[in-house]
């Protein structure tokens, strides 16, 4: 017995210091408990991240995004040795270190539109650029061929040589006013980016390029967003972005993006032709007063203020000072879709023109030219 209490004494020390160890994590841990963030999560069974949540457009951008591409040139730096640099008067302004390398400068986006490597852009994107170089979402990067530029239409083709290309889908269907959209680019050269509006007109004039047919969008259009993609949220491409209004630079919910049958039609030509050709007949016109024509009991027409030399309308008679009333027995509206009229036309194709002469209709037949370049 005596033997059993001194080996119970001899454990006295170890069984207290379990004792005291087993009180300290029990007060730990309520501590821990009163102390920690009850976060409120919901059953598996309730949520999943495999589909998309309802108001999510993360399977547009997904099918979308991969084929917007960030569009840069590359300017040479002068080397350090440049004559330039050793002059005192230049090394006064020049403040800076000067790479010896090449400087990668943004300049906006494109969207690769066919298997071929085709990149629609704008004109405005690439129009000054040295040379031009697409970068793709995944890093890759390719110098890129110059197929055409349209500024009347502000529309640019380039094509770049790579395997795996992503393709955007296009939209077989117009969309609507109200319809949600998403405009996809690489804005202030951040990196792509993409913002969500709906499309809030169609058909919008802008005064920006010659030919213009604009979707409106609030969805933000930021300077680099320009030559972007604005889909549906199918993630299909139903415009290419142009531009903004913006008193002060920035976004103010009203961007401008070039419908895809405009873009498409223009692209077709500048791969076919190497540029765009329209009809032409060579006059300059202006819009009458409400007053001129309630005295002459016309509702349209406009007044020729100027027939080019040898064109095909001087060669058909008309003059200044005739009202243009009618093309191919249309009645003509405004001067605008009177322009559109007849650039549609093919060259080499007849039309009627009917005008007012003074008191007298004429009908004059004129066979339409080819537009001059814009340049």
């Amino acid at each position: 017995m005596r033997s059993v209490v001194e080996s119970l004494k001899g454990l006295l020390p170890a069984i207290l210091l379990g004792l005291v160890v087993a009180l300290g994590v029990a007060l730990y841990q309520a501590r821990t408990q009163n102390n920690s963030i009850q976060l409120l999560t919901l059953p598996v069974e309730q949520r999943s991240m495999v589909a998309p949540v309802p108001g999510s457009y993360r399977d547009a951008v997904s099918s979308a995004a991969p084929a917007v591409v960030n569009i840069h040139t590359a300017i040479e730096s002068l080397d350090s040795d440049h004559p330039l640099l050793s002059d005192p008067l230049m090394q006064q302004y020049l403040d800076t270190q000067i790479r010896q390398d090449r400087t990668i400068a943004p300049l906006g986006s494109g969207v690769i539109v066919s298997a071929q490597g085709h990149v629609l852009t704008n004109h405005h994107v690439i129009a000054n650029a040295p040379n031009i170089i697409v970068e793709l979402r995944d890093g890759r990067s390719a110098i890129a061929r110059r197929v055409g530029s349209d500024p009347e239409s502000d529309v640019a083709v380039l094509q770049i040589q790579m395997s795996g290309i992503p393709v955007i889908p296009i939209a077989q269907t117009p969309s609507q006013i109200g319809d949600s959209v998403l405009a996809i680019g690489n804005p202030f050269g951040v990196g792509q980016s993409v913002t969500k509006g709906i499309l809030s007109a169609t058909g919008r004039i802008a005064g920006l390029s010659t030919f213009e047919d604009f979707i409106q969008t609030d969805a933000a259009i930021n300077p680099g967003n320009s030559g972007g993609a604005l889909v549906n949220i199918y993630g299909e491409l139903i415009g290419i972005n142009s531009a903004i209004f913006s008193r002060g630079g920035g976004s103010q919910g009203i961007g401008f993006a070039i419908p895809t049958t405009l873009a498409l039609d223009v692209m077709q030509q500048l791969i076919a032709n190497g540029r765009v050709i329209r009809g032409f007949i060579g006059i300059e016109v202006e819009a009458l007063t409400e007053q001129v024509r309630e005295g002459l009991n016309i509702a349209g027409g406009m007044l020729i203020t100027a027939v080019y030399r040898d064109s095909p309308a001087d060669q058909a008679g008309l003059a200044p000072g005739d009202v243009l009333i009618k093309i191919d027995g249309a009645e003509v509206i405004n001067g605008r879709a009177a322009m559109i009229k007849i650039t549609d036309m093919q060259p080499g194709e007849r039309t009627e023109l009917g005008v007012l002469r003074g008191n007298a209709e004429l009908s004059l037949p004129v066979e339409i030219g080819v537009r001059p370049n814009a340049g």
